[in-house]
């Protein structure tokens, strides 16, 4: 069991505020179907910190709350960054150490937004009595677009972030 004190959830709060400053102040290129929400990248952070799980869906929240342009992503792109959160964290708990689970730990959160927010997009923007095939055809698409922005954002700047923070004297610091 998570056993939470005041200092991690001071930090989880820090993560969800960072993650909801961070996505609507690059909002231009944060929403849509051609995405590179660069606040993504903390979701690497549960590997190391399960806690800041939470925090990652309550800046999420908030931030497809304020600025999406979509109404549904407050709930559908939310609960797909906290299950992407949980899966990252869960491959964190086998080992921190082993570079392949820090490249796997990537991955939950570009096929989860990939889905989710693929299908969420096609739901707003497929016209109503469209045929089937027509909205499938449109979730692919922009889950194919929306999975791209977050396999950029997580490889290029979350791996990095994985590999390299251990390292930090500010780990040390933060492992609380």
């Amino acid at each position: 069991m998570l056993k939470l004190n005041v200092r991690k959830i001071a930090f989880a709060g820090v993560i969800a505020a960072l993650y909801a400053a961070m996505t609507m102040a690059l909002a231009p290129i944060s929403y849509g179907p051609v995405q590179f929400r660069i606040a993504e990248a903390l979701c690497v952070l549960p590997f190391f910190f399960p806690f800041t799980a939470w925090g990652l869906f309550i800046g999420c929240i908030a931030a497809n709350l304020i600025l999406s342009p979509y109404p549904l992503d407050v709930l559908v792109g939310s609960f797909a960054t906290l299950i992407a959160a949980i899966c990252t964290m869960r491959l964190g708990l086998i080992n921190r150490d082993r570079i392949v689970l820090k490249i796997a730990a990537c991955f939950p959160p570009v096929l989860l937004n990939a889905v989710f927010i693929g299908l969420l997009i096609a739901y707003y923007t497929v016209p109503t009595g469209s045929e089937a095939a027509v909205f499938l055809y449109s979730a692919i698409i922009n889950g194919l677009w929306v999975g791209f922005g977050q396999f950029v954002v997580l490889y290029a700047l979350g791996l990095p972030l994985l590999i390299f923070l251990p390292k930090s004297k500010f780990f040390s610091k933060l492992n609380l």
